[in-house]
């Protein structure tokens, strides 16, 4: 059980706190309820551009990283298609350095060309060196647009193409971050050795000046239904071949999410996972195999990604996937294999509880969904499940007409 208190600020700011006397660290953990998905179809990679972006300087505190080393401190931060989350671990002595450095480049982040120069450089060799210049680097560049249509998660959080960035203007960058990056649009979770009043008193200190802004209500238009199958196939200069296939599934707060991750894992987790002892150790169709989901707010994926043997046959090896994908629903499952991975899921849970960085984050997270509680009820949901709640889900979203197939093959000699 995580125990957390809560509070609001004036302006909108939501504040966690949760007490960890075990270790000689306090967190600060700030998320911004912005993602790829907030993005303009014409303006993209803008979440990710600032994700670099904060770590520029305000106009305060020209370099940020500076006085957080000084005082014993470590940063980062990562953005996805739904979330920029940001994150700092000093010792508790100086955990009033924290919300100084956070709330002020809230409040005054420094819009200069050069900053923003020298992160748009930073931003266009990343899509280069890990997209466009690395073996499979495109995969989801090809693979999303060919699963949505409509819905923004049609673009990588990097972006759809360089150019967007190339192209993003200084009135482009200071509107997006007037937008998204404000009090209200943010939950802050401090977590670790230090008291209530201590957060609370901090809080109003340095958050509580900041103005307070209206949060801007998403209108996202709905992806809709999938009802033919969808197909492509590249070539590349790659050493395998790979097959990439994606069904729709729910949205991360339904409770079907949980049914599919327990799926996954009866599929892919471990050597005695299902595809592994067929697809890999049996057939050898696969040199290794994975099943997981998206996780995404709004209706996300469910994906099967393999690499090939040299000498299986790529039809074969998608219509194997296929029969194990889909036995889920014409078969309930018997024996102890639910359970197995309900165990599995109750100690990775419990695990990633002990890190005082990863309770603040999964505070935070959880509390974006809806209630930061959910933290400590999910290992209930995943002990309810039935092989029959499976089967179900299954059946209602395991079809072809549902799915999305990328062969990525190799160049022929």
């Amino acid at each position: 059980m995580i125990k957390f208190e809560r509070f609001t600020l004036a302006n909108g700011l939501k504040v966690i706190y949760h007490q960890d006397n075990a270790t000689p660290l306090v967190c600060m953990n700030i998320l911004y309820d912005v993602g790829a998905r907030d993005e303009h179809q014409e303006h993209t990679g803008f979440a990710h551009l600032f994700e670099h972006l904060m770590f520029g300087g305000s106009v305060n505190i020209p370099n940020y990283d500076e006085p957080l080393q000084m005082v014993g401190g470590e940063n980062n931060a990562f953005t996805n298609n739904d979330i920029t989350n940001y994150y700092i671990t000093l010792p508790a002595d100086n955990a009033e350095t924290a919300f100084w450095l956070e709330s002020d480049r809230m409040l005054s982040l420094a819009f200069t060309p050069k900053s923003l120069e020298v992160q748009r450089q930073v931003v266009i060799e990343e899509f280069k060196q890990r997209y466009l210049n690395q073996p499979y680097g495109d995969v989801w560049l090809l693979l999303k647009p060919l699963a949505y249509k409509v819905h923004p998660y049609q673009w990588n959080t990097i972006g759809k193409e360089i150019s967007h960035i190339e192209n993003a203007t200084m009135e482009e960058v200071k509107d997006f971050f007037q937008k998204f990056y404000h009090p209200a649009n943010a939950i802050m979770v401090v977590a670790g050795n230090i008291e209530l009043e201590k957060v609370k008193e901090w809080s109003e200190k340095w958050f509580g000046p900041i103005a307070a802004q209206t949060k801007s209500q998403r209108n996202l238009p709905v992806e809709p239904l999938q009802t033919e199958a969808r197909r492509l196939v590249v070539h590349r200069d790659v050493p395998a071949n790979c097959i990439y296939k994606a069904w729709h599934i729910c949205k991360r707060i339904d409770k079907e999410y949980h049914h599919f991750d327990l799926i996954s894992d009866i599929l892919s987790n471990g050597k005695s996972s299902r595809l592994y002892l067929s697809l890999v150790k049996e057939k050898k169709l696969f040199s290794e195999i994975n099943a997981y989901v998206s996780g995404d707010i709004d209706n996300g994926l469910f994906i099967v990604s393999g690499k090939l043997t040299e000498t299986a046959d790529i039809l074969e090896a998608e219509k194997e996937i296929d029969a194990a994908v889909y036995q889920f629903a014409t078969e309930k499952l018997e024996g102890n294999e639910l359970q197995k991975v309900k165990n599995k899921v109750e100690s990775v849970l419990n695990f990633s509880n002990t890190n005082v960085l990863n309770k603040a984050m999964n505070l935070a997270y959880c509390e974006l969904l809806g209630d930061a509680d959910l933290l400590n009820k999910e290992e209930e949901i995943y002990a309810n499940i039935t092989a029959e709640d499976l089967q179900q889900t299954a059946k209602k979203y395991f079809n072809q007409n549902n799915a999305v197939t990328l062969h990525y093959l190799m160049n022929k000699a």
